[in-house]
C-alpha cells in the first residue's frame, strides 16, 4: 500500500515524538508512538522510528496516520503497541507464547520474522506467557535490558492484569475470591488443595459481569500468577471455564477455551511511563441474550 503523507515544517527545536503530538492536534502519546514505530514517519525524506530524534528548524517531517500494510500479516498475532524497547500484542487462541521445542510455531517466531522484515536489529524476549488456547494481551521485550527489568520487577511493574472467562452455569455469588495451593502431578495435571500441600499458593478474585443462567461472563484478577490458576480455581467453584478439555465439564458453546487476557497495565521498563491496554470482549463471550446483573 502506498502511504499518503502530510508534510509539516519544523519551526522550533523539539524531539520528534513531541512534534508528532503537536502536529496532530494533541493526539495521544500512545497513538503518536504507534504511528512512529509503525513506520509512518519520515524526516527529510528518510524513514525513522527514533522517538527522541532532535529536530532543527527548517527540517521537513512527513506523517502518515495509516500504518504500512503487510508488515505483520498474521491471523494469530496483532500488534497493539510498539516502541524500540517493547512490543505489546494480542494473541489469538491456538498459538504458543514461546516454543516448547525447536520447531514449535509460536508468537516469538512470528515477531522475530516481523522484526527481520522491518529491518529491526532485535529479537522478541519472552517476559510472561499465556496458554496455547488462551487469547489476549502479552508484552515482549525487544532488548535484553528491557527484558531484565520486566522479568525481575514484574510484580512491581504490572499495575493491573485481568482476564475474561465464559464459565459454565450461574455463580451463586456475584463476586468473591478463591485461594488454594496448586501442585502438579507427574502427568502435569494441576491439583488444588485448601491446605498447604507443598505446592504454590494461589489467589484469584472474580466478579460476575453477565449471566444467562446457562453461562456466565466473569472478570478475573490474579494476585498470583500460577500455572493453570484460573482454570483450576473456576473448577474449584464448580463453574469451569467453557471449552476447557483438561479441567472442564464438557461444556463448549463457542468451540474454544473461553479465556482471554483483556487488560494489561504496567510501567514502561525504561521510561517509567504508565501504559494501559485493553481489548474488547471476544464475540463468543458476549452472551447476546444475557441479562446484566
Amino acid at each position: 500500500m502506498q502511504l499518503q503523507y502530510t508534510t509539516y515544517h519544523v519551526k522550533q527545536p523539539m524531539q520528534l515524538l513531541q512534534f508528532i503530538e503537536h502536529a496532530l492536534n494533541g493526539v495521544s502519546r500512545s497513538r503518536a508512538k504507534a504511528i512512529l514505530s509503525g513506520g509512518g514517519v519520515r524526516v527529510d525524506r528518510k524513514n525513522t522510528r527514533q522517538f527522541d530524534l532532535e529536530l532543527r528548524p527548517g527540517q521537513v517531517v512527513e506523517i502518515s496516520k495509516r500504518k504500512p500494510k503487510g508488515e505483520l500479516q498474521s491471523k494469530f498475532v496483532k500488534i497493539v503497541y510498539e516502541d524500540p524497547q517493547i512490543i505489546v500484542i494480542e494473541k489469538a487462541p491456538g498459538i504458543l507464547s514461546m516454543a516448547t521445542s525447536h520447531h514449535a510455531f509460536c508468537v516469538k517466531q512470528v515477531l522475530d520474522y516481523y522484526f527481520h522484515r522491518t529491518h529491526q536489529k532485535c529479537t522478541a524476549h519472552v517476559v510472561h506467557r499465556l496458554d496455547r488456547d488462551t487469547s489476549g494481551l502479552l508484552v515482549y521485550a525487544k532488548t535484553l535490558q528491557a527484558e531484565q527489568i520486566l522479568e525481575h520487577n514484574w510484580r512491581d511493574i504490572v499495575t493491573d492484569r485481568r482476564y475474561l472467562a465464559l464459565v459454565s452455569g450461574e455463580l451463586p455469588q456475584k463476586q468473591g475470591s478463591v485461594e488454594s495451593w496448586l501442585k502438579d502431578n507427574k502427568a502435569y495435571f494441576t491439583y488444588s488443595s485448601p491446605v498447604d500441600n507443598g505446592g504454590k499458593y494461589a489467589l484469584t478474585h472474580y466478579r460476575v459481569l453477565r449471566t444467562d443462567g446457562k453461562h456466565s461472563l466473569v472478570e478475573l484478577k490474579l494476585e498470583t500468577g500460577r500455572k493453570n490458576q484460573i482454570r483450576v480455581h473456576m473448577q474449584d467453584l464448580g463453574h469451569p471455564v467453557c471449552g476447557d478439555i483438561k479441567y472442564g465439564n464438557g461444556d463448549d458453546p463457542i468451540g474454544r477455551l473461553a479465556l482471554h487476557a483483556y487488560r494489561l497495565n504496567f510501567y514502561h521498563p525504561m521510561t517509567g511511563e504508565p501504559l494501559r491496554f485493553e481489548t474488547p470482549v471476544p464475540k463468543g463471550f458476549r452472551l447476546g441474550t444475557a441479562q446484566q446483573k
